[in-house]
């Protein structure tokens, strides 16, 4: 299991090459879900998401050899942004293999970014392709399945925890009674789960998943990993199996994991944009339906925090999914 200790080692060692995202207030959400909401706005990290910084733990770690051999890293979009972009600001080169299925536009950041992209016919695929360039010699850099990379995600939480009102104080009494944090593999959930456990252990952490993407949900019900078959449209959630490490953090230390629909996804990237005034990818709109879920089970009092993960979404992707599912 990750500790405190290790994330704030991550944190000093990543510091200078991320940035520490704003933690705030969101009226408009508030007054959307009836409750208090606060947001970690990671959507300005470095590359428009949270991965940047399990990418840049892990690199930084590197020894000689293996930055000279490069690394490999397989992804559905964010965490091959992160790493061609960060590897790239450490001279390292960098491979990313991604499904055909991965959005064009991170594709494309991939290589802009100076790295080698192989596209593959799925994810399991890729999954397959970068464990075998592993065993050719380059450094895997695992999107979740790495104690180095759940730190360095877990320093979301860390801040998220350190920057709210009341800091010191537990659930009862302090600013937040429950977290939300969106799940593909687990990296991201694992380590702000370890973070808040550590810092405001009275704080709930849930889990959020789409229909066609529910690899931790699926695991839950298994009692372990297990493969699940991939339909969401939302790509950056859409691991064909968690790890065991992930899964043995949410067992653990997360109060359940939710699932929504690929609508109510998308709808969330629109209500974000309308109330909440910042632009999402459906890996973060999925949190604002969840929240309904949680705020029915929990009742009066609830506090919300929302890890908003990402905005590596195009205006042409939403409108296309907007069409799709009939919303406005």
């Amino acid at each position: 299991m990750i500790g405190i200790g290790e994330i704030q080692d991550a944190a000093q060692r990543i510091a200078g090459h991320v940035v520490r995202t704003p933690t705030l207030a969101s009226p408009g959400l508030s007054a959307l879900l009836g409750a208090p909401v606060t947001t970690k706005l990671e959507l300005l990290q470095r590359t428009g998401s949270f991965k940047a910084r399990g990418a840049t733990a892990k690199l930084l770690t590197l020894t000689d050899a293996e930055r000279a051999a490069g690394v490999v890293a397989v992804s559905g979009g964010n965490h091959g942004i992160a790493l061609a972009h960060m590897a790239a600001a450490l001279h390292i080169k960098a491979t990313v293999v991604m499904s055909q299925s991965a959005p064009r536009r991170a594709a494309d950041l991939v290589e802009a970014a100076g790295a080698s992209l192989r596209l593959t016919d799925g994810m399991a695929e890729a999954f397959a392709l970068a464990e075998q360039l592993r065993s050719e010699g380059l450094t895997l850099v695992h999107p979740f399945d790495d104690p180095m990379v759940i730190a360095g995600q877990g320093t979301v939480g860390l801040e998220f925890a350190e920057d709210l009102p009341n800091s010191g104080a537990t659930a009862g009494s302090g600013a937040l009674t429950d977290v939300l944090v969106s799940i593909g593999g687990g990296g991201l959930v694992a380590g702000v789960a370890a973070a808040f456990r550590a810092l405001l252990p009275g704080v709930r952490v849930w889990g959020v998943e789409t229909v066609g993407a529910t690899a931790m949900a699926d695991a839950i019900t298994a009692g372990g990993p297990v493969t699940v078959p991939l339909s969401s449209v939302v790509t950056t959630l859409s691991a064909p199996s968690v790890s065991r490490l992930t899964y043995d953090h949410v067992a653990a230390l997360v109060e359940d994991v939710l699932v929504v629909s690929d609508a109510e996804a998308v709808q969330g990237v629109l209500d974000f944009a309308e109330h909440g005034k910042v632009w999402t990818e459906p890996a973060a709109g999925c949190l604002l339906p969840a929240a309904r879920q949680v705020l029915a089970r929990v009742g009066d009092g609830a506090r919300l925090g929302l890890v908003v993960c990402g905005g590596n979404a195009t205006t042409a992707d939403i409108a296309e999914w907007a069409r799709r599912f009939e919303l406005r």
